[in-house]
């Protein structure tokens, strides 16, 4: 019990360490703030335009879809951060601290929780203005938005065993962009799945993401009147999504952790 409060307790002062070098450099945050930005108007405007969503204001299907694809973008900052402190030699020096191992995982897991809290008030508040509406009670809201939250946790998780793995920043972008597009697009993020074709459509109704979505659709009230989906996935949102996010977690803290003990200096 011991050791475990003094993971968290090191796991702290490692998350506010990444907090702290935001005022070193803000053009993290203003990037992390200016892309949800992009998203919502480039959706919404460009491609809003020139698709119909019977039963539902496509801007109101919209957010949601934003907000998941967003959050999992925002999970990269993870493995980019430990890549970083990999090839600059931080990591070898915070193994020759007396702390957790596990220190360093959960504080930079943690600390980027803010990036995507943040970029989840920055997409609310524009969504707002191009017509977004939440059709709920501010509980059932609150529960949507900790939801996302608690998916891009999971996500960063599996950022942050790629970041201990690969050699470079660079490659933890290229190797996160080719997991990233395909989850995030193959979806009902931005369409309706049944308007995908065969295969793609499968893939769509069980694709957490899709899930994340539709449940983050509910919580805020932005399903209007559309068909009620047909798969179990899609019926059960919030259960299929804390499934994953349990077997993400099972699956890479321990990897993490593991590569993280072995990772040499690069």
């Amino acid at each position: 019990m011991r050791q475990l409060a003094l993971a968290f307790s090191d796991g702290a002062v490692v998350a506010k360490r990444n907090l702290i070098k935001i005022k070193r450099v803000p053009e993290v945050l203003i990037w992390t703030t200016m892309s949800p930005i992009m998203f919502v108007l480039l959706f919404a405007y460009v491609f809003g335009s020139s698709i119909e969503m019977p039963g539902v204001p496509y801007r109101e299907y919209l957010i949601a879809g934003v907000f998941a694809q967003t959050v999992i973008f925002g999970s990269t900052f993870t493995g980019a951060g430990l890549a970083e402190d990999m090839t600059k030699g931080i990591i070898d020096r915070f193994r020759s601290l007396p702390m957790a191992r596990s220190a360093v995982l959960f504080g930079r897991t943690a600390s980027d929780i803010l990036y995507n809290t943040t970029s989840i008030v920055v997409m609310s508040v524009t969504g707002l203005l191009v017509g977004w509406r939440i059709n709920t009670s501010f509980v059932d809201a609150l529960g949507g938005f900790l939801l996302l939250l608690l998916f891009s946790y999971a996500i960063s998780w599996i950022m942050a065993f790629v970041g201990l793995k690969v050699s470079s920043v660079e490659m933890v972008n290229n190797a996160s962009f080719m997991f990233i597009f395909p989850m995030t697009f193959i979806a009902n993020t931005f369409v309706v799945q049944s308007e995908l074709p065969g295969p793609l459509q499968t893939f769509a109704e069980w694709n957490p993401v899709s899930a994340v979505a539709q449940a983050a659709r509910e919580a805020f009230g932005n399903l209007g009147d559309l068909p009620e989906p047909t798969v179990w996935s899609l019926r059960n949102p919030i259960l299929y999504t804390l499934i994953w996010v349990g077997i993400i977690l099972a699956v890479f803290v321990p990897l993490s952790v593991r590569q993280y003990k072995k990772s040499a200096t690069r």
